[in-house]
């Protein structure tokens, strides 16, 4: 990406990153109690944030969307090796804070810098440059749908680097066949290819979660070549792990409108209608959409007759 000449390059020197005083004392000024309804969960260690920015590969010419940033720890961060920062933080006590903590700990960033105040699940659209990377401390009760909305309305964003629940990363990161292999890892599979990228305590937040955090990359890639919808691919998703324990013959009739309809689209994907839903690629479930498209355009066609 070329710079575009209106923002300036980050500062050699580093940012004034958050410590755990700084970041008591900001939440005591400006009278925040952290709360679980928000999942906020402020990451008090600098060593931690450098660890994110470099696991994330924030390049010099990146324009980074950051969503709920807080107190402004990562913002900093990413600041410090990014072209420029969009934090996108739907509390309007820390979303008026942040720029005053930026003026402070890294006046020359400002330029660099915008604030979006708005709730990430909204968002459809950033000011300036197309983003190229999402670098997020995600809450915990929106973390997945956050990221499936990003990656779904931002088609720009090269790679993302997300911290979530230990549960929600290994979740994400599985591949199929594992017992935790869901409906997020598919989905997420629609965009990108998944891994775990490291492991976080909870002693380098504050307050310290119930619970460790992990860390999961993702670099884009084009989804599966298919002429059903996206729409479509999910909604078949959805519905085989709503029953994951039975097959997919079982788990599809619902969606299929019989059992038996339902065995016919699979064998015309080439999808045995005894598996289960754990056990498919999301490259499988755009075929049995495709099949589906198919089947309900020419519904008197045996099936296999094409050679599927």
């Amino acid at each position: 990406m070329n710079n575009d000449g209106g923002d300036e390059r980050p500062a050699p020197s580093e940012p004034g990153l958050l410590g755990p005083a700084d970041v008591r004392a900001l939440a005591e000024r400006l009278g925040v109690r952290p709360t679980k309804q928000l999942g906020q969960n402020f990451v008090i260690d600098p060593n931690t944030i450098r660890r994110i920015v470099r696991a994330a590969d924030v390049q010099p010419d990146d324009v980074a969307v950051e969503v709920g940033p807080g107190l402004g720890s990562l913002t900093l961060g990413l600041l410090g090796a990014a072209r420029r920062v969009v934090a996108v933080e739907i509390d309007p006590v820390l979303a008026a804070a942040l720029p005053q903590t930026i003026a402070d700990r890294y006046p020359s960033s400002l330029p660099r810098f915008e604030l979006v105040r708005a709730n990430a699940l909204r968002v459809t659209e950033l000011p300036g440059p197309p983003p190229t990377a999402l670098v997020a401390n995600l809450p915990y009760n929106v973390a997945v749908p956050v990221l499936l909305h990003m990656l779904e309305q931002f088609p720009s964003l090269e790679r993302v680097l997300v911290m979530v629940q230990a549960e929600v990363a290994d979740r994400l990161a599985s591949e199929p066949g594992s017992r935790v292999y869901g409906v997020p890892s598919v989905k997420a599979r629609w965009y990108a290819s998944v891994r775990r990228a490291g492991s976080i305590g909870k002693n380098v937040f504050w307050p310290a979660p119930h619970v460790e955090s992990g860390l999961v990359a993702l670099e884009r890639r084009q989804p599966p070549t298919t002429r059903a919808s996206r729409k479509e691919v999910f909604a078949v998703i959805d519905a085989a792990f709503a029953q994951r324990r039975k097959t997919l013959r079982a788990a599809l009739a619902g969606w299929a409108g019989s059992a038996a309809r339902a065995e016919e689209i699979l064998r015309r994907a080439g999808v045995d209608p005894a598996a289960r839903g754990e056990a498919l690629t999301v490259d499988q479930y755009a075929a049995i959409a495709e099949a589906a498209n198919a089947e309900a355009a020419d519904p008197g066609r045996e099936p296999g007759l094409d050679g599927s």
